[in-house]
């Protein structure tokens, strides 16, 4: 709340009360008001305005003497736990926390509201609108008020979480064909039916929806923590209808079903916003639709709560110090690249360094950073933001995909002028990096210049600590790991599920990774245009601890188990050559 100079002009209108009035209702001391006083008989200035300006009363400490003036009530306290939740469902969080407002009690007649400012007449003409009754006016301090926006929006959001799961328990039967053969995109049926995916997709934290049309039967999954998992059967004759709704949500050619498209939809749920991007292409039965779901937020993971421990994140950290060069993040498609880098962004965004991002889309919102948003609709793509970056001079630049030439060569030519260059390629390892920038036609000459570190990546499962269970490992794990021995301080466990994991035995997720720092016998190596597998051994002499060694340092850890080691890394981590050396 500003303190506007008609208000100051109010308790100025009441001279004989204003000095009893703040004398009584404020800290302020008699010898303050006399000072304030001299003040005023010298400069004629108002004398909230003097008291202001000594910092004797607080702004609201007018606001406060005011109401008093004209019987407007003011209360120190509000009772935030007497207020119904439903009172403000008409009344969004950003209005009432920009006005200062919030509603505690109507009647068949009235609504009473708090307010920091009895005089913000827009906000109470808005107010006696939206309810059609008259407004009556309470004043509270803006902590208070404040306070009771945050609590009290708060609860309005579980119960509106906890209705959309009573009618999502009670109202629809998943597990069942629903009624959806006759109704179109934009009826009742339909639109319950999908929102009500989404929602549990949400809820289950489900990073993928997958709705696949067979010869007599829709099959709709999800992935959860990397794992497929199917939810729900629906009769075929049903997926039109789903299918032409989602489109409508993500604003495609409902029309068009010959083709390819992708789209995106923002939603808000619970209070948070979520963007969902929409694949669908043609296959025989109809329209095969992928929703990925991410969960924009703004509250950024560190390093070592993401998994990284050990050398990898001291050598992280070092990485994260230099003024130049290029670190790529390597891995699949939803394993956490982009997370990593946000990470290490966190690491160095101080007031003295200029950050700037390209990404496709922007899932994280960083106070501090300028972030681009890829649009190919526009042709604003990764090399042409990319080159307009490099006029604006920034220290640091994240790049979200290299996946060309042009863009692998600006972000190289970046580097070598004296940019620290992010960004993430896919390739299976991280000894591989090097190989697939030169496929691109990048100089060997300029990676070995411009490279600094290639950290490569894989999500596993973590176990669920409620109910995993002591494990004694068989000679055939042991020789799945590649190990003679289990090391005398290993903790093995094993999946086993409860109801706090739904049955499965694991609850989060980990990284595994293994970083390649370029040394000089790495950039002789790269400019000869060796083979990866030689890069790697060379890397592994030197102490690169491989996306192997990690997986199986995390099952000794006891925050993984074997079956899930082996299932998330991939054949290739499993060659001889790149077999642990034997633990004692």
């Amino acid at each position: 709340m500003k303190l506007t100079e008609n208000m100051l002009h109010k308790v100025e209108g009441q001279k004989e009360k204003i000095g009893q009035l703040l004398l009584k209702h404020t800290s302020l001391s008699e010898d303050q008001l006399s000072e304030a006083l001299d003040i005023q008989r010298e400069s004629g200035l108002l004398i909230g305005e003097i008291l202001l300006k000594k910092n004797y009363i607080h702004p609201h400490d007018i606001v406060k003497v005011i109401c008093h003036q004209i019987d407007i009530p003011y209360i120190q306290d509000i009772d935030v736990d007497g207020i119904d939740p439903e009172i403000i469902l008409n009344i969004p969080i950003n209005y009432a926390k920009v006005h200062e407002l919030i509603p505690i009690l109507e009647t068949e007649k009235t609504i009473s509201v708090v307010m920091t400012d009895p005089f913000n007449f827009d906000a109470i003409n808005d107010l006696r609108e939206i309810f059609k009754k008259d407004v009556t006016v309470i004043v509270s301090s803006p902590l208070k008020v404040n306070d009771a926006i945050n609590r009290v929006y708060e609860k309005a959001n579980k119960n509106i979480v906890a209705t959309l799961e009573d009618e999502f328990d009670e109202s629809l039967d998943l597990d069942g064909p629903i009624d959806i053969l006759d109704a179109g995109a934009d009826e009742a049926p339909v639109i319950r039916f999908v929102n009500s995916i989404i929602f549990r997709a949400v809820k289950e934290r489900a990073t993928d929806i997958h709705i696949e049309p067979y010869e007599k039967e829709s099959i709709y999954r999800f992935r959860i923590n990397r794992v497929m998992t199917e939810v729900l059967r629906q009769p075929i004759k049903t997926h039109s209808a789903v299918a032409s709704r989602i489109k409508v949500m993500a604003k495609l050619d409902i029309a068009e079903k010959r083709l390819p498209q992708d789209g995106r939809i923002p939603i808000k749920m619970a209070g948070k916003d979520i963007d969902i991007r929409l694949s669908t292409v043609p296959v025989q039965n109809g329209e095969r639709i992928v929703m990925r779901v991410l969960e924009k937020s703004n509250n950024i993971l560190r390093l070592e709560n993401l998994g990284f421990h050990g050398k990898v994140l001291a050598d992280l950290d070092s990485l994260a110090g230099r003024k130049d060069g290029v670190v790529y993040v390597s891995g699949p498609t939803g394993h956490g690249k982009t997370t990593t880098l946000f990470a290490m962004l966190d690491r160095i965004n101080t007031p003295d360094r200029m950050i700037i991002t390209v990404e496709d889309p922007v899932e994280y919102e960083v106070q501090g950073v300028s972030q681009i948003q890829v649009n190919h609709k526009i042709d604003l793509s990764f090399a042409k933001a990319l080159r307009s970056i490099l006029r604006q001079n920034p220290d640091v630049i994240m790049v979200g995909e290299t996946r060309d030439k042009e863009t692998a060569e600006m972000a190289v030519q970046a580097s070598l002028t004296g940019h620290f260059v992010l960004s993430t390629i896919h390739t299976n390892d991280a000894a591989s990096a090097p190989n697939r920038l030169i496929d691109m036609g990048v100089q060997p000459f300029m990676i070995a210049s411009s490279l600094a570190g290639v950290l490569a990546q894989r999500l596993i499962r973590t176990l669920c600590n409620e109910c995993k269970k002591p494990h004694t490992i068989t000679p055939y794990e042991m020789e799945i790991l590649g190990i003679n021995s289990v090391p005398d301080e290993a903790t093995i466990f094993e999946a086993a599920g409860c109801p706090k994991c739904n049955g499965k035995g694991y609850s989060g997720m980990t990284v595994v990774s293994e970083l390649l720092m370029i040394t000089d016998e790495i950039k002789s190596l790269i400019i000869n245009k060796t083979d990866s597998g030689t890069l790697k051994k060379m890397a592994q002499s030197q102490g690169m601890t491989t996306l192997r060694d990690d997986a199986i340092e995390k099952v000794f850890m006891g925050i993984t188990d074997i079956d899930e080691m082996t299932r998330a890394i991939n054949s290739e981590d499993n060659s001889n050559e790149e077999k642990t050396e034997e633990k004692q």
